[in-house]
């Protein structure tokens, strides 16, 4: 099929929600493509074992996971394609969907683009995603039974991340920037009167420390800078937990499609966006759960929203 041909749909990320939404819109004869990007796989690629997902009772990497997935939705007849979309109009349909070097046209479209997490930018951060150092507490607090972990982070996903790590933890560090914190007075209340909960106000993370594990680096500590009077010192840690927010991969639809002020998507009518016949999936209109399952779950229901209105605009 040429890239002029208009597609009844196209997928544009390739996360769970990307993968389920091409599962079940190729086994309804959609012949989807899916435009997945250079870095396909959403962030279970920087996960190491996946232990939540239903079906895998023994766990799973979060790569080979997604390489599940995407072998079961080309099983299905997706074409699944590994670039970045550039840019969208969807003022006109067919929809115009824009690569490096190629134009595509759609009927309709699934967005799955998610979020991207916020870190801290530190030297070696990147190589220690997945190996102590995380942006999910409800993906990763379980590897850290009885360890010792610290939350980065004064909101309420830092407070309820700090909380829930103490299930597992024997202790959390809460360091936050400042000397008060912006959450909520409930999600405050309920982290400050958790006794393994110890918090260090006014600093920040400035170094990350490692071993070599086998083949990889792991976390073993950091250096904080106390903000008031610039002395630094180390902490001893097995895990790192950075809770400063998510981004969602939405700039290339600003002007297209309506947007909250974080600039996650907002839906209508089920998965349908503020344009008709452009729906959208996962953890880019999650603001809250950010979990595989959850996302996955969205793509199914985004397919079936598609497949619906086509049929009932004869464009199936």
């Amino acid at each position: 099929m040429s890239s002029e041909e208009a597609r009844k749909v196209i997928i544009i990320g390739g996360g769970p929600s990307g993968y389920t939404s091409a599962i079940y819109a190729g086994r309804a004869n959609l012949d989807p493509l899916v435009i997945a990007g250079y870095q396909a796989g959403g962030q279970l690629i920087l996960t190491t074992e996946v232990e939540n997902f239903p079906g895998f009772p023994k766990g799973i990497m979060g790569p080979v996971l997604m390489e599940h997935m995407r072998e079961q939705a080309e099983r299905f007849g997706s074409e699944i394609i590994n670039e970045d979309v550039e840019s969208v109009d969807f003022s006109q349909k067919p929809f115009i969907i824009k690569t490096y070097d190629k134009t595509y046209k759609a009927h309709s479209v699934i967005i799955t683009t998610g979020a991207s997490a916020r870190w801290l930018g530190l030297e070696n951060e990147k190589e220690l995603i997945g190996s102590g150092w995380s942006s999910c507490a409800t993906c990763d607090g379980a590897f850290f039974k009885d360890k010792i972990v610290a939350t980065i982070g004064g909101g309420d996903s830092a407070m309820e991340e700090a909380t829930f790590l103490t299930r597992y933890a024997k202790k959390v560090y809460l360091i936050h920037r400042r000397d008060e914190f912006r959450a909520s007075k409930t999600m405050q209340q309920r982290a400050l009167s958790n006794p393994k909960i110890e918090v260090i106000y006014n600093s920040v993370v400035t170094k990350l420390f490692s071993e070599k594990d086998g083949f990889i680096q792991k976390l073993t500590g950091i250096e904080i800078e106390n903000q008031n009077t610039g002395e630094k010192s180390q902490l001893s840690i097995d895990g790192g937990f950075v809770a400063i927010g998510h981004t969602p991969n939405t700039k290339i639809f600003d002007n297209q499609i309506e947007l909250d002020t974080s600039g996650y998507i907002i839906t209508k009518q089920h998965t349908m966006t503020s344009v008709e016949g452009v729906f959208a999936a996962g953890d880019v209109v999650d603001t809250r759960y950010r979990q595989a399952i959850t996302a996955a779950g969205d793509g199914c229901r985004a397919a079936i929203d598609a497949e619906k209105w086509l049929t009932d605009n004869n464009l199936d």
